[in-house]
């Protein structure tokens, strides 16, 4: 079975593909889909669309988790990103694709263990998840791969998780 993670934006959209081993998780690929912070809201959009759908067709992942929108201090901004979000949203569904939530808290309250963790301890619990030599560069790429492998983790289960 193959696992999206994404962390939503409008100018990078972190995304990390696992796949389900016999005995392991097995990372397909992580990155981020950019667009230029000058374009407008609906050429980023589409952008973001036509890169995730390429990804989708790639891999064909069953099951993708997307990190929610928690609070945003400027409110275009905010409004900017769940647009996009939005669009991912329909453009995973759109496909079959299974699609379930987790709000930043709980992203760390599972990989740390510790609701309120910062991103280098994120990262460096995602360096020994996965036993990497490195920390995933760049540092943001930690927290799809965190997003991707607790999707795996609670597809495994027969009841939701919850925290």
């Amino acid at each position: 079975m193959i696992f999206l993670g994404i962390d939503p934006g409008t100018t990078t959209v972190w995304f990390a593909l696992l796949e389900k081993g016999e005995k392991k998780y097995t990372i397909l690929e992580y990155g981020v889909i950019e667009t230029t912070p000058r374009e407008s809201i609906w050429q980023k959009i589409l952008w973001i669309v036509h890169d995730l759908d390429m990804l989708i067709q790639t891999y064909q992942p069953q099951v993708c988790w997307i990190e929610k929108l928690f609070f945003m201090k400027n409110v275009k901004t905010g409004i900017d990103v769940a647009q996009a979000r939005w669009a991912v949203l329909y453009t995973l569904l759109s496909r079959g694709i299974i699609v379930k939530e987790f709000t930043p808290l709980q992203v760390k309250q599972w990989i740390t263990g510790n609701g309120n963790a910062k991103k280098q301890q994120i990262q460096n619990a995602v360096k020994m998840l996965f036993w990497l030599e490195e920390i995933p560069k760049p540092d943001d790429a930690a927290d799809a791969l965190a997003i991707a492998y607790i999707t795996a983790i609670s597809t495994q289960h027969k009841k939701p998780l919850y925290f």
